[in-house]
């Protein structure tokens, strides 16, 4: 066990690990559900706050500033679906303009300020909304929508505009959707479907067209949020609203940008808690995205793998198309829980199902082997020569009798199933048309999910738009890539749900000890040298070499008798980042008379560099185990978020890490190990031992506390290398930067 001069790692199973070191804290989360007003140590709210939205979904009055009705005008064509859409939802309509005194023969108040009654909605077909919104703020409008353009997706001065618009929504006590936002609130939704319904999220109206035209294949939808440029009302407001509501099955997201990245957790979170499936497009994973984006909704998109793996924290289903949103979403809407993580696919040809096999297993779905009881019980009906272990071949479904839904069944009744996947490449009637009307009748008498993949380029024939659609109990998919991202994506969700516990409720409430020394330590706007990095490391506890900074070669001498040989000489200073390609690490010293050099050729290098030093650092040599990076940036949306990864040298070149967006518990730092590529090296390579896994869980954990704790004032925190050694012997960071803001 290596020496420390602060203390020894002791293991309480995979419960959050103590170092004795004085009253250094514990990274133990505080366990308690978090509730409204509750914040964390940084005073950020812990729990999502739900806008009263229903009037704006159900006003029982609506105003609209700028009506007309004059045939080849937009404001006639806004307003007349305006008028159908009250009508429909059972509001009172009230047109507003100052030279009409009637529209669509309804009577026209010439101002806000003369409407007859106060209004619940402001609609504002207005060049210019500052000067009425506040005219509906007099009158006690509690929201507001404004379509215009030509605020921040214009640019700075634009940006100048919608500060103004926000401003004055802030003093003015309503809610406001947009600017530039459309009219897909008001659509005219199906009343005549039942079942859970998908709530849709846009911030781009017209990518929103697809997942709303799932009405026509007999998918509800229950709402519709455009939220423009989120001068006010932003996409977490409307994701918070959609999780409480008893008919949302699943939410449905275009997203941009995103105007808070918080708030958006926090939305994400509730709807997490309740069990309600978001599924997501979010676009900007590549640089020409990400300016396309911001150009059209003038937000930050955010740094993608901290986004992508910020959702994921928080069990947002990330897809990349607009046909994957509208089948995930279907499926997860509409699709009761597994009872089994099992996939068994049903095919009528061999190479149909070997091919899907593929697929679906290098997406990561299990399709386990059928046992020797239930192959058996399938030759019943299947010859002894095709292979029914899974996927199941049948050579072609049996048309003149009852064998092929007693197939289906029997899948079906097995414990390890919970999907039936039959793909269908193309229509073969009568064959195919029998199929699908066994797998139908099948479905309704089970709770299993049931799926069909109809892959005929027409798709007008009977079996796929009578049968199949004509179904609200087989999830029926295009395509095969479409059917295996929707099926994962609801074993994952099911998975994630029950398995739940809210990174909020870990949160820690109150400062620890550790803050106020640690806050001692810090130089503000400036980076510290590795040695008050290593400072601050100890305040949190986390363990780094027994060494001692000197400043003469005779010092260098002393204090490799006392740390013990051999040992490392480094450079000490705050403009020194990568030492070893400045030639300012010297390693594996054994004596008085290689360290008086070393002390000399370092001072050397730096002064030749023109490198200001605090001193040479002389340090314990630690060699065994694997060399990992732990750090924490600062991202523009979500603020600190937490790395690991493969460290060392070739940290740059390996990219190996994985990232979370604090806070967050011991379960998710063990995530993050195990996203990475290398997750081997720390089970023990090559007749090596396993590391010591435990101690590196504590390590991020208290990484964690401290970027928590610190905030903004830590702009940067790299630990390369932190040296994980073997099991029960701990993690040791040998080096480490910080920038303080």
């Amino acid at each position: 066990m290596l020496g420390s001069t602060h203390g020894t790692l002791t293991t309480d199973s995979r419960r959050a690990r103590v170092i004795a070191c004085g009253e250094h804290p514990s990274p133990v989360v505080h366990g308690r559900p978090a509730e409204a007003g509750d914040t964390d140590v940084s005073g950020r709210p812990l729990h999502a706050a739900v806008p009263d939205l229903d009037r704006f979904f159900r006003p029982e009055s609506v105003a609209v500033v700028g009506a007309s009705d004059t045939e080849g005008r937009p404001n006639a064509g806004i307003t007349r679906q305006l008028v159908a859409w009250a009508e429909r939802v059972g509001a009172r309509l009230h047109p507003v303009h100052p030279t009409r005194t009637a529209v669509f023969g309804i009577p026209c108040s010439p101002s806000v300020a003369d409407l007859p009654e106060p209004v619940d909605l402001g609609v504002l077909l207005v060049g210019d909304p500052l000067p009425v919104l506040g005219e509906l703020a007099e009158a006690k409008a509690r929201f507001a929508v404004v379509f215009a353009s030509g605020f921040a997706e214009t640019g700075p001065a634009g940006a100048a505009a919608q500060d103004r618009l926000a401003a004055a929504v802030g003093r003015s006590g309503l809610r406001l959707l947009g600017p530039n936002t459309n009219l897909n609130a008001f659509e005219l939704f199906r009343d005549d479907l039942d079942g859970p319904a998908i709530a849709l999220i846009t911030q781009s109206g017209h990518q929103g067209r697809p997942v709303f035209a799932l009405q026509e294949l007999g998918i509800r939808l229950s709402h519709w949020a455009p939220t423009g440029n989120e001068a006010d009302l932003e996409a977490a407001d409307f994701l918070a609203y959609f999780a409480e509501r008893p008919e949302t099955g699943a939410i449905a997201c275009y997203l941009e940008g995103l105007k808070d990245g918080r708030s958006f957790l926090l939305a994400a979170d509730r709807a997490a808690r309740r069990r309600v499936p978001v599924v997501a497009v979010k676009v900007g994973r590549t640089e020409t995205g990400a300016r396309t984006a911001a150009s059209h909704t003038g937000k930050l998109t955010g740094a993608d793998a901290v986004v992508d793996a910020a959702l994921r924290q928080y069990g947002v289903i990330r897809v990349d198309g607009l046909d994957e949103l509208q089948d995930t979403s279907a499926l997860l809407a509409r699709a009761r829980p597994p009872q089994a993580d099992g996939v068994v696919v049903y095919s009528i040809s061999g190479g149909t199902g070997a091919h899907f096999a593929d697929l679906a297993t290098e997406a990561g779905l299990p399709l386990p082997a059928l046992s020797a009881a239930k192959q058996a019980e399938l030759h019943q009906w299947i010859p002894e020569y095709l292979d029914v272990s899974n996927p199941v071949d049948t050579g072609g479904h049996p048309v003149g009798d009852e064998r092929g839904r007693k197939i289906i069944d029997s899948l079906l009744a097995d414990p390890a199933t919970g999907v039936l996947i039959c793909p269908v490449t193309g229509p073969f009637p009568p064959m195919s048309d029998r199929l699908v009307r066994d797998l139908v009748d099948a479905a309704e008498e089970t709770d299993k999910l049931v799926c069909v993949v109809w892959g005929s380029p027409v798709g007008t024939e009977a079996a796929y738009r009578e049968t199949l659609l004509g179904s609200s109990r087989v999830a029926t998919f295009r395509t095969f890539a479409n059917c295996i991202t929707a099926v994962r994506a609801y074993l994952g969700h099911h998975r994630f749900v029950s398995a739940y516990r809210s990174p909020f409720d870990e949160a820690p409430r109150t400062l620890s000890p550790s803050f106020r020394k640690a806050r001692e330590l810090m130089r503000p706007g400036r980076r510290l040298s590795e040695h008050a990095a290593k400072q601050l490391l100890r305040a949190y506890g986390i363990r780094v070499p027994r060494e001692q900074l000197v400043t003469s070669a005779a010092g260098a001498v002393r204090a490799a008798g006392l740390v013990g040989y051999p040992v490392v000489m480094k450079a000490s200073g705050a403009r020194i980042a990568h030492k070893t390609e400045l030639g300012l690490v010297k390693v594996e010293l054994t004596s008085a008379s290689q360290v008086r050099d070393a002390y000399r050729e370092l001072t050397d290098v730096a002064r030749f560099e023109d490198i200001e030093l605090d001193g040479v650092l002389v340090c314990q040599m630690v060699q065994r185990g694997a060399e990992l990076v732990v750090g924490v940036t600062h991202d523009p949306l979500f603020g600190p978020t937490v790395t690991a990864g493969l460290g060392g040298v070739l940290v740059e070149v390996l990219r190996d890490t994985a990232v979370r967006v604090p806070p967050f518990g011991e379960e998710q730092a063990r995530d993050m190990l195990d996203e990475l590529r290398g997750r081997a090296l720390l089970d023990g390579v090559r007749g090596g031992p396993p590391l010591d896994v435990d101690a590196l869980v504590e390590v991020i954990l208290r990484v964690q506390r401290m970027a928590l704790e610190l905030g903004d004032d830590l702009a940067e925190l790299d630990i390369n290398p932190l040296m994980v050694l073997p099991r029960g012997q701990g993690a040791v960071a040998l080096d480490a930067l910080a920038v303080c803001h």
